[in-house]
């Protein structure tokens, strides 16, 4: 499936969209004050120790400290002494390795979410164009998407013999990255070499530093995209800046000459993403109903705890009978959804409520389907199957902001709840409050403050209520609208 990159960039942000089969696959976002920090590598101080939560939480210079837990420590030692990464090593509390004050080196593995601060593991992994390199580690290790045993195996053996041949004193830990899979001895060596000598500039600034600092920043978005997003079926990287246009090429020449021949600058007259509607696909990514050629439809809520899916068949009836609509609709969903996950950035839980299947033939076919869609995603995805109760129960992880947090905020009306009370509830309420005030106090008049809807309705639908309420505690009730009240929203002033 060919695909195209399409690079926006601007003063204040960069913006990139993945588009494949004439639909935007995937949306990147960057922001200048707001860049993310997964992959950066700080000098920080360990502010506090957190016994009963096997955790700490360290300073490295951000307005939150960061959290890193036991399992993330490359300390960890197992009883020979030598270091081992988290599951492999036996449950060496938190409190015998890390102290409060001490200095340790940090990479930032999960940006902040939210109210939760940013992750960190003191492994350190230094990506590059082929490969991925761990100083700290022996281990030669194989990208997981590369599923064929005897190219694993190959790939391992090689790798081994070049490590050695470029430093054999120096760290062998490396994985294979997936488009390392045609890599030829010379790449792979120009990736060591660039690893190492980024690896070997950092310990130099270690030892010249001060806790908390910023020892090393991952790449920009549009340097990643060329690193990690550009493959065989990449058919071409639209750029829309002429000064970033060669900066990129620069660093392309330099590190995957490769996609040198890809790389364009765009010169239309329409801004690039108004020519691929980029601008357009994204308001739709923000909304809760994704339409379905068919007629069908899916409902996206995402919550603090996991994100569900509802697929509904809305207006197709397009099959011979009620069985193969909703399998025909469940087909196309699995297609949709697996977009829409990339689309959004979706991480967490997710639940998908496919409609109900009698068939264990549709079922298990409507799963495969979603299996083969979500291949092309380069994020971990795991998939289980349908429960008892009729849903398919995956995860997918989170690395970043979702599109929607990124870009919107919580709507000052609800405070993010989605609803507001009604007109009548309001008024109701309010008929309330007046009764407990007047048991309380003993002012001369009340007045009510409120939205234009809740006083049209008190004057009207709601006056015999109230001028019942006004008889039963002897005192005159007055109204007043205020124009920037909120439905849900008044006040009682006693005069």
């Amino acid at each position: 499936m060919q695909e195209d990159l399409l690079i926006n960039i601007t003063p204040q942000e960069t913006r990139v969209a993945l588009v494949a089969q004439a639909a935007v696959q995937e949306i990147h976002i960057e922001r200048t004050l707001e860049r993310g920090l997964a992959g950066n590598v700080y000098l920080g101080r360990v502010a506090r120790v957190l016994p009963g939560m096997q955790s700490a939480f360290v300073d490295i210079g951000l307005e939150r400290a960061a959290f890193l837990h036991v399992a993330d420590l490359w300390q960890r030692m197992n009883a020979g002494g030598e270091a081992r990464q988290g599951g492999g090593a036996p449950q060496v509390p938190i409190e015998k390795l890390v102290f409060e004050g001490q200095s340790l080196l940090v990479q930032v593995i999960k940006d902040p979410i939210g109210a939760k601060g940013a992750r960190l593991s003191t492994q350190i992994s230094l990506a590059g164009r082929l490969l991925v390199h761990l100083p700290q580690d022996s281990h030669i290790g194989v990208s997981q998407k590369i599923d064929d045993p005897a190219l694993r195996d190959s790939l391992r053996q090689r790798l081994t013999v070049l490590a050695q041949q470029h430093d054999a004193q120096a760290g062998m830990g490396f994985i294979v990255r997936t488009n390392a899979e045609d890599a030829s001895d010379a790449e792979l060596l120009e990736d060591i070499a660039y690893l190492r000598k980024t690896w070997g500039v950092l310990q130099q600034r270690v030892r010249a530093a001060q806790a908390p600092v910023l020892l090393y920043q991952e790449l920009s978005l549009a340097q990643r995209v060329l690193r990690d997003l550009v493959t065989e079926s990449t058919r071409s990287i639209q750029v829309d800046s002429r000064e970033n246009h060669e900066r990129l090429r620069e660093f392309a020449a330099e590190y995957m000459p490769g996609v040198l021949d890809r790389l364009q600058l765009y010169r239309g007259e329409r801004p690039l993403f108004d020519l691929y509607n980029i601008d357009g696909e994204i308001e739709k990514a923000l909304g809760r109903r994704v339409d379905l050629k068919s007629g069908g439809y899916l409902i996206i809520d995402q919550t603090e705890a996991m994100t569900t899916v509802d697929v509904n068949t809305g207006g197709y009836v397009g099959a011979r009978n009620f069985d193969d609509t909703v399998f025909k609709t469940n087909l196309e969903a699995a297609q949709a959804i697996a977009r829409q996950l990339r689309l959004r950035n979706l991480g967490g839980i997710i639940l998908l409520d496919f409609i109900d299947m009698h068939s264990a033939q549709h079922r298990a076919a409507v799963l495969e389907e979603l299996k083969k869609s979500l291949w092309r995603d380069k994020v971990k995805v795991t998939v289980n199957g349908f429960s008892q109760l009729g849903l398919v129960e995956m995860t997918r992880k989170r690395t970043r902001e979702s599109l929607a947090h990124l870009l919107c905020e919580p709507c000052p009306t609800c405070a993010g709840q989605g609803q507001v009370k009604t007109a009548r509830t309001s008024c109701y309420d309010i008929l309330r409050e007046i009764l407990r005030e007047a048991r309380q106090f003993n002012p001369k008049e009340f007045r009510i403050l409120a939205s234009n809807a809740v006083i049209d309705l008190l004057l009207e639908e709601e006056s015999a209520h109230l001028a019942e309420l006004s008889d039963f505690i002897g005192k005159p009730i007055a109204l007043q609208v205020e124009p920037a009240y909120h439905q849900h929203q008044f006040d009682i002033v006693l005069l």
